[in-house]
């Protein structure tokens, strides 16, 4: 596989090469891409040097297979005829194409098929919250079909990037030393608070991530499911956290549920309330799967289940999500012929 990955220089490419490091995708060359800002700066993968090069229109991704893009929208939208024109898949991890018809939104887990079905040869890489959710909801709604889903977020200063993750550590440290903390990166002190805001407001004053859950829950499940969503940057580094309800055709009874939950790849069970064993960001960050756990049935509603779901943003939310795109391209023979 020739790879490259552009905007490497950023919180979401540098896990990109740590994800690849850690996965089977033979990579035969590998280039990588940033801004004229980084470009020239070196970078060692698996103890061979690369040197970063600067993002520009031109014939560089001619002998490119799949591109992993992070490295905004604006970016993404204004590249993906350079990156794609000779034929590499353009696997996007920004807003620009995730609800575009011809585009495929995809989290192998859920939908894998939908990837090999790009015309415009790009997959969208869906929301970080999203992603989590819906590898959740997928076991539930094989069970039984979902008709509506309730979720509250609890989003780290991870989704904000790596300016957020230092905001949110600079901002504990002045506190401790007792000074004011200096707020650039949110909107409030992220510290010792929680903000009820991610991304701007939009109409019926749900923010564009909210949103986000809405439309891009129903684009990959194929489902026209009703999805509420609130969203709230929390004091947390590293992994999101979702309090998710939702409403099934049928009732499902929870031993069911748990034992579907055992078998689902990407999932690992934490649901032993009695020994206080619940997924928490603090032992999830920079693990894999997505961790389901305080699993009950919904006091109001005979046909409705509560569950606990934690998940690392920048893993699987990213990074890992568009590697197991490209793993799951090449396992159907997709580069076979150039090779």
């Amino acid at each position: 596989m020739n790879i490259a990955i552009v905007g490497v220089t950023g919180a979401v490419g540098q896990e990109f090469l740590r994800v690849l490091s850690e996965r089977s995708l033979k990579i035969d060359q590998l280039k990588l891409f940033a801004s004229t800002r980084s470009a020239g700066q070196r970078i060692t993968f698996k103890g061979q040097e690369y040197i970063v090069q600067e993002l520009r229109h031109g014939d560089d991704f001619q002998d490119i297979d799949i591109a992993f893009v992070s490295a905004g929208g604006s970016i993404s939208l204004e590249y993906a005829e350079t990156i794609t024109k000779h034929g590499a898949v353009m696997i996007d991890n920004s807003s620009a194409f995730r609800m575009q018809e011809d585009v495929p939104l995809v989290v192998p887990e859920v939908n894998a098929a939908d990837a090999l079905v790009r015309p415009r040869g790009i997959i969208a890489n869906p929301n970080c919250t999203t992603i989590q959710m819906v590898v959740a909801l997928n076991v539930i709604h094989q069970l039984s079909p979902i008709t509506r889903v309730h979720v509250a977020t609890y989003q780290a200063a991870s989704g904000a990037g790596a300016l957020g993750m230092m905001e949110l550590d600079e901002q504990t440290k002045a506190i401790a030393r007792g000074e004011e903390p200096e707020v650039k990166k949110f909107a409030y002190q992220l510290a010792y608070n929680l903000i009820p805001q991610i991304d701007v407001f939009a109409d019926g004053d749900y923010t564009k991530e909210e949103l986000k859950m809405y439309n891009e829950t129903r684009k990959i499940m194929h489902s026209d499911l009703s999805v509420s969503a609130t969203c709230v940057r929390v004091p947390v580094t590293r992994a999101h956290s979702e309090a998710i309800w939702v409403e099934t055709e049928e009732s499902i009874e929870l031993d069911v549920l748990r034992e579907a939950f055992r078998k689902a790849p990407g999932i690992v069970l934490q649901d032993e309330p009695s020994e206080q064993v619940y997924p928490m960001p603090l032992f999830i960050a920079e693990k894999d799967p997505v961790y389901v756990g305080r699993l009950r049935k919904d006091l109001t509603n005979p046909r409705g289940i509560a569950f606990w779901c934690v998940s690392d943003q920048i893993k699987k939310g990213a990074a890992l999500n568009a590697v197991q795109i490209a793993e799951y391209l090449v396992s159907q023979g997709q580069f076979s012929k150039k090779k």
